[in-house]
């Protein structure tokens, strides 16, 4: 049996016997952990999932510094060029184009954990510790939810509301987000709509206040979602937020043009409480590769991308929120 098909069994079983659980897979669904809540080993394991946590934080901690040693613009540019030969010839219409930039850290992955506020939190030790803002999806008395996150501004920016939400780009990129998402949702669901379209979310930053647009897709599951939670579970991954459109030919395209391994960047994790499901996808992350840290970031590309301001962006994005 493969690593991914025996996490999918532990999740049915535990989900039949309504036991609670936390996992943590990679982007491809294919690696990855799940552990019964009451054998998470906290010195190797720390969560924060909203208020739900196995860690006693510390009064004292210190906020890391991170100096990044960005990619240059030329070899973004040749990748997002890549890109837009690809939606160019109709093979993709939105694609999460990534990049992993080398990093200092005055401190430690375990630093990260405790100084960072997201909603979202999983350090595992001297592997990677995530920070995310994004819910992949939360099941809820058989109802399930997903929350695309997609258009980030500067929020001291002059009328930065008004600017992100009129942003012709950012609005295209949003409709064909909430569209796959909707679609990936209708694999598992009945009668899925979306409940709220493009709302704003404020992230106080080490670089400042953040806005981020988000919208809010739901619809309803058989009741006894529980037993089949594994499965459920593998039909959504990879996320869509942080894939593209359509899904199946731009993760090829991402494979080919990215030339790195993402592993469980913009994987999945989450934790099943013997009822409901809090889950999240694995955006702001830090990894450890040996002595090197290297923080991993990036922002959909569509046909009105500007190569200019999509590097600046994933630049922007590399930060820890505090």
């Amino acid at each position: 049996m493969s690593i991914k098909d025996t996490i999918i069994s532990s999740m049915n079983t535990w989900g039949k016997e309504r036991k609670p659980f936390l996992f943590f897979v990679d982007y491809q669904g294919e690696n990855g952990q799940v552990i019964p809540l009451d054998k998470v080993d906290v010195n190797a394991i720390a969560y924060q999932f909203n208020d739900l946590t196995n860690q006693e934080f510390p009064a004292d901690f210190q906020v890391p510094k991170i100096n990044a040693q960005p990619i240059a613009f030329e070899t973004y540019l040749a990748k997002f060029d890549q890109v837009m030969n690809q939606i160019k010839k109709g093979n993709t219409y939105l694609l999460n184009l990534t990049v992993s930039t080398p990093i200092e850290v005055e401190g430690t992955l375990k630093d990260i954990f405790y100084a960072s506020k997201a909603k979202y939190k999983l350090w595992i030790k001297d592997h990677f510790v995530c920070f995310s803002p994004e819910i992949f999806v939360q099941i809820k008395e058989n109802r399930i939810y997903s929350y695309p996150m997609k258009g980030t501004i500067d929020a001291s920016i002059p009328h930065a509301e008004e600017l992100i939400l009129a942003d012709e780009k950012e609005t295209a990129e949003h409709f064909t987000i909430v569209d796959l998402i909707r679609n990936d949702l209708n694999i598992v669901a009945k009668n899925v709509g979306v409940d709220r379209f493009r709302y704003l979310d404020r992230l106080q930053t080490t670089k400042g206040e953040l806005l981020q647009v988000s919208s809010q897709i739901s619809g309803d599951l058989q009741e006894n979602w529980q037993e089949s939670v594994g499965d459920l579970l593998a039909k959504l991954v990879p996320a869509g937020s942080i894939t593209g459109s359509p899904k199946e030919k731009t993760v090829q395209i991402i494979s080919d043009v990215e030339g790195y391994a993402r592993n469980y960047y913009t994987g999945i994790c989450g934790v099943f409480d013997g009822t409901s499901l809090d889950t999240a996808v694995m955006i702001r992350f830090v990894e450890q590769q040996g002595e090197q840290m290297v923080y991993k970031s990036g922002g959909g590309i569509t046909f009105a991308s500007q190569a200019d301001k999509e590097y600046e962006e994933i630049l922007q994005k590399i930060y820890l929120p505090i």
